[in-house]
């Protein structure tokens, strides 16, 4: 009797984003894939540590529901008045995060990373020392604000003897981690990026969410090319075009149908790649070029 490759699900960082991978998270359950543990880092952390909770068709409903009564305002709960006093007081952020907090602890069924149905491991950053820090155990919530915790949006999260950060900064998309910890066939959830927005985002928080969701998809790229030969890996084609902000709250439920009927869409038919990742994935232009992935020059 053959045994089947131990399978992680990988869920990288994104903000609103984040909402896509409900839209693959059903489309992959539907299809029969279930993975034997998951990674997340960031807001990919939270849907990992929601999904480890109840690993199941009905886990990903709820989670759907969570998502459909999201505002911008049960994240980022802040006024032009709030943030310039935050900014100018010398405590280094501009959001506090108990609104977060109690979204969190509202809704997750356990309090301790061991007690999740799936094993969960989350990525966070040391603030300090810049080395990735790697949460499988202890209390779930502090764990997930800190690999939320974007610098300069949000405070820094006291772990033990360190201070924990966004784990996008050590680890976008964390395949390495799923690696070390045993996988040999991941799944990824990338959130991509907004490929195809009008204008550049106006609000600071929005710009610095944008930059970073282009960085993570760069990385992505990279790592996957540097681990394909360890591992099989096969990354979720994210939406493209997409025009959606990553601090916009408003289409969440459009992204999560588009996501998922893409989702079925890839397991049925594939799609192209470039580089060993799906064509959607690196930064490119939609304009007529010879090259969309490459340099422009102006």
């Amino acid at each position: 009797m053959s045994v089947q490759p131990r399978t992680a699900f990988v869920f990288s960082g994104g903000s609103s984003l984040g909402a896509i991978q409900v839209g693959m998270l059903k489309a992959l359950l539907a299809h029969g894939d279930v993975p034997d543990f998951v990674v997340g880092s960031s807001v990919g952390a939270i849907n990992a540590a929601y999904f480890a909770g109840d690993p199941t068709v009905q886990g990903v409903a709820r989670l759907e529901l969570l998502w459909r009564g999201l505002k911008r305002s049960d994240i980022f709960p802040i006024s032009a008045f709030s943030s310039l006093v935050r900014l100018f007081s010398g405590r280094g952020h501009v959001v506090e995060p108990r609104a977060l907090e109690r979204l969190i602890a509202a809704h997750l069924p356990y309090q301790d990373l061991k007690d999740a149905k799936l094993p969960c491991h989350i990525i966070a950053t040391d603030m300090l020392e810049g080395i990735e820090l790697r949460l499988s155990k202890g209390p779930v919530v502090s764990a997930l604000l800190a690999s939320a915790a974007i610098p300069g949006v949000f405070p820094a999260v006291k772990l033990n003897n360190c201070f924990g950060i966004d784990g996008g900064v050590a680890n976008h998309t964390p395949i390495s981690a799923a690696i070390d910890l045993g996988a040999k066939r991941l799944i990824v959830l990338p959130t991509g990026y907004s490929c195809a927005l009008p204008a550049p985002p106006r609000r600071a928080i929005a710009a610095a969410l944008h930059g970073l969701n282009i960085l993570i998809a760069r990385q992505l790229a990279n790592a996957v090319q540097r681990y394909q030969d360890v591992a099989e890996i096969r990354v979720v084609p994210p939406l493209c075009p997409l025009a959606v902000s990553p601090y916009d709250f408003a289409a969440v439920g459009e992204l999560i149908e588009r996501a998922e009927a893409s989702t079925r869409d890839w397991l049925a038919h594939g799609v192209t790649l470039v580089n060993g990742v799906p064509h959607q994935l690196p930064p490119h232009t939609h304009e007529k070029v010879a090259d969309p992935y490459g340099p422009r020059t102006l």
